[in-house]
């Protein structure tokens, strides 16, 4: 029996109508509380020199008694730290090392550790897992937690309510400029470079002193962990000092083992790691630009960072240096960007801005630790005053409490008794039978004399600003002489250092330049080529399209045919021998794979132009200078125009007579000064030699002296552009040779 098909009936589908919403609205909603989280709660330091992730580790290993507590292992710290950073477990550790002495990345680390934390300069070196880690905050945290319970910064709920931290640490000392910090944000960054103790307090100590006090004169410039010598220029210091953006350069230092032939480093730029350096210096040495190195080792160890560099014989240890400090990282750059949370708002500050912004935050600190000293003095002192009024009737004090029945009446009775309010009652009541002597009420009493004093004291220095800042001088005074340390990084004057010269170091010979079209290059000495007895080694069906004579400090450019010039210095280009194939150009150049050269220039002046023609009958003539740059740049895109295929490239010394030949045989002789030389590489030209065909083109163009047609003068015409003449009689077997 057939079964029975159901019957589908075909419901329409309504979509919800979409509602539209300005892209503006929607960045505004969605994504700009994101961007600003991260700015405000994760990326930028604030004034104590913190980010929040930094802050509530530390405040968590102060509250477990780190501070000057016994080691711990990293585990249980990150796991007490989750209670109010949940960013996972891992992201805190990794906040944990940084701040590490093991790690070394801060010049005066907040935790002290023991086991494997990895090195700053090492991109490879892994820290171990925080179970097998111990930490405990240094001692120098004493100074970022001074007086913290004393009311000095406000208290907020942690993001799940159950606990209360500090939205900042009152620290002592400026430790925004103390530690390096970087951030990157959304839409900004901050990166902020570390200074000398002992220097950051005096200069500190000079603008409470005097508001226009020239910081750069008490700390001159940054100090690293990693030491290193920093080239210093004064008006780019203060630039960097005034406006908090700028850089500067370091370079390492090293010594020289003569006995061993070896240059030991010692230190690097803070900016750079150890494999970085190795790699760029190896990578040299394999690409045969590096010749006096034989073998590069990381030696650091226990004793310390090192690098290892083995010389050749007969090498300038000094001169080496020099470009080791041109051509790899053992140079670099720090970019600043002076970037700070200021009232949960970045401001790019100057170091003396960052000062005085820090000085108001302390200065608030310690007036909110002078209130609450008041406060509480001033409690002792009310009670006090209280207790001395009983002084004069013990006795009547005993009977007040003995007669009363109610325990609830005792305090309103001594209230009334001897006219002083609840709290005193209260602290009275309070007070032990034995207590009650006249003696220990004496005692107690003789402290309202001095508690006066200590109040009128306080009151005092609270009401002037002066006295304020005398006190965090004092302080900042004694954290110098506790903590401070001489400079790591050293000073040299710009003008002291040598700069490598690539060409100083160059041999110059003259020499021939051999081009083929299957795109192989020779490159072959004067003497090698006098010397030669054999022919070139080439391919079956190759030849020698570009035979050019220069010397090895010169410059070659390649024109290829996707509008695109190559350069090269000629000594970056091994010598060959004639019975050689030669280097192969889309190689060494890295063309694309339908790519080939169609001209090679070689150069040591710019002098001279670039004459380009083009199938659709038009000619560009351009100044070979327009294709020199000052940096080393190895490309050049958009060499010459792209609205027709190239046919014909050529350097002209001087203007000449050439002729253009199409593939209809119409030939035109033109001389070049009448085509106007442009400004741009990539001008299409003026038309020379008009096509009245639509698929004809020009195939050939040839200097007047190689053309071998009779007459050549009968294609010359009066003006460009023309329409040329067709090969006449024999001269139409010619075909353009």
């Amino acid at each position: 029996m057939a079964r029975k098909k159901k019957k589908v009936e075909e419901k329409e589908i309504i979509y919800a109508p979409i509602d539209e919403q300005p892209i503006t609205e929607t960045l505004e909603q969605n994504y700009m509380p994101y961007a600003m989280s991260v700015i405000v709660s994760r990326a930028i330091p604030e004034i104590d020199g913190l980010k929040p992730a930094h802050r509530k580790l530390l405040y968590t290993m102060y509250t477990m008694g780190l501070l000057g507590g016994k080691l711990t292992k990293s585990a249980n710290v990150v796991g007490q730290t989750m209670k109010l950073n949940p960013h996972g477990d891992s992201a805190i550790y990794e906040t944990m090392v940084r701040l590490t002495r093991g790690n070394e990345a801060l010049l005066h680390p907040l935790v002290e550790s023991q086991g494997n934390f990895g090195k700053q300069y090492s991109r490879d070196m892994a820290y171990a897992a925080s179970r097998y880690t111990e930490v405990r905050l240094d001692p120098i945290c004493a100074e970022l937690f001074k007086d913290i319970n004393k009311n000095t910064v406000e208290f907020i709920d942690s993001y799940d309510g159950e606990m209360k931290e500090p939205t900042l640490l009152p620290v002592a000392f400026p430790n925004i400029l103390i530690n390096p910090n970087q951030g990157i944000a959304v839409g900004m960054a901050s990166n902020i470079c570390s200074f000398n103790l002992k220097e950051v307090c005096d200069a500190t100590i000079a603008c409470m002193k005097n508001e226009n006090a020239d910081v750069i004169k008490y700390m001159p410039a940054p100090d690293f962990s990693m030491g290193a010598d920093l080239i210093y220029s004064e008006s780019e210091m203060r630039k960097i000092y005034e406006t908090g953006r700028g850089s500067f350069k370091l370079r390492a230092k090293y010594t020289y083992d003569k006995a061993n032939n070896c240059i030991e480093i010692n230190e690097i730029p803070y900016t750079t790691t150890v494999e970085a350096i190795i790699g760029k210096i190896m990578e040299l040495v394999k690409a045969n630009k590096l010749k006096e190195i034989s073998d590069a080792r990381d030696e650091t160890g226990l004793d310390g960072f090192q690098i290892a560099l083995d010389l050749k014989r007969g090498v300038d240890p000094d001169m080496l240096m020099t470009k080791l400090y041109k051509l790899t990282p053992l140079e670099d750059s720090f970019s600043c960007n002076f970037n700070i949370l200021i009232n949960a708002r970045p401001m790019v500050l100057g170091v003396k801005q960052i000062l005085q912004q820090w000085i108001l935050f302390r200065m608030n600190c310690v007036k909110n630790g002078i209130k609450y000293d008041i406060d509480k003095k001033s409690e002792k002192l009310h009670l006090l005053t209280g207790l001395k009024k009983i002084l004069l009737d013990i006795d009547k004090a005993i009977a007040i409490i003995r007669h009363t029945e109610k325990d609830t009446d005792v305090v309103p009775n001594l209230m009334e008794g001897f006219d002083i309010d609840e709290v005193q009652a209260e602290y009275i009541a309070e007070i032990k039978l034995r207590s009650l002597n006249k003696e220990y009420i004496i005692n107690r009493t003789a402290e309202i004399e001095k508690l006066m004093e200590e109040l009128e004291e306080l009151n005092r220095i609270l009401g002037d600003d002066n006295e304020v800042k005398n006190i965090i001088a004092d302080q900042l005074k004694k954290i110098a002489k506790k903590y401070g340390q001489e400079r790591k990084t050293t000073l040299i004057s710009g003008e002291e250092i040598t700069e490598y010269n690539e060409t100083e170091n160059i041999d110059d010979y003259p020499l021939t330049i051999f081009v083929t079209r299957d795109n192989y290059i020779k490159k072959i000495s004067a003497v090698s080529l006098r010397s030669s007895t054999t022919e070139h080694k080439l391919k079956e069906t190759d030849e020698i399209v570009q035979t050019m004579e220069s010397t090895n400090k010169s410059e070659l450019i390649f024109f290829s045919n996707k509008c695109v010039a190559y350069k090269m210095k000629t000594y970056d280009l091994a010598d060959a021998k004639v019975s050689t194939m030669g280097e192969y150009l889309p190689g060494i150049l890295g063309l694309e794979e339908d790519e080939k050269i169609v001209y090679t220039v070689v150069t040591t002046d710019y002098k001279g132009e670039m004459l380009f023609t083009f199938e659709n009958g038009k000619m560009a003539k351009v100044a070979l200078s327009n294709y020199e740059t000052k940096t080393n740049r190895k490309k050049l895109i958009g060499a010459y125009g792209n609205k027709s295929p190239i046919c014909d490239i050529r350097l002209l010394d001087e203007d000449k007579d050439v002729v253009l030949m199409s593939d209809n045989n119409r030939v035109l002789l033109v001389n070049t000064e009448k085509i106007p030389l442009k400004a741009t590489k990539s001008t299409q030209g003026i038309q020379v030699i008009t096509l009245r065909k639509k698929d004809a083109k020009v195939v050939k163009v040839v200097d007047k002296e190689q053309c071998t047609v009779e007459d050549i003068e009968h294609y010359r015409p009066k003006n460009i552009p023309a329409a040329g003449g067709i090969l006449r009689g024999e001269d139409n077997q010619i075909s353009l040779i």
